[in-house]
């Protein structure tokens, strides 16, 4: 019986990885929130314009699976909107955000 070598630990290691790596995450981008009343959503209509939480300028929330994880701007490439981090969440914040 020809016994297998066991992986050593970076072999072990990159084999989880790889495990993980084709998982799929929900990514958000949050340009603001706005809380409106049933009535004021029933009247919206084309050209209205909704008055969001956060000013003109300010960095959009980047959430993985509904965690704030960074912080971007908006940025247009080739003719798509895309966002670049300007700031990733620390784990200490993230952990405060939960509590």
């Amino acid at each position: 019986m020809i016994d297998k070598p066991e992986l050593n630990e970076t072999e072990q290691d990159r084999k989880n990885l790889d495990f993980i790596l084709d998982i799929p995450l929900q990514v958000t981008v949050e340009l603001g929130r706005a809380k409106l009343l049933v009535k004021d959503i029933l009247q919206l209509n084309q050209g209205a314009v909704v008055e969001l939480t956060k000013l003109a300028g300010e960095p959009l929330d980047i959430f993985v699976n509904s965690k704030l994880v960074a912080r971007g701007e908006a940025v247009v490439v080739n003719e798509k909107f895309g966002v670049r981090l300007v700031d990733i969440v620390s784990p200490n914040e993230r952990v405060e955000k939960i509590l």
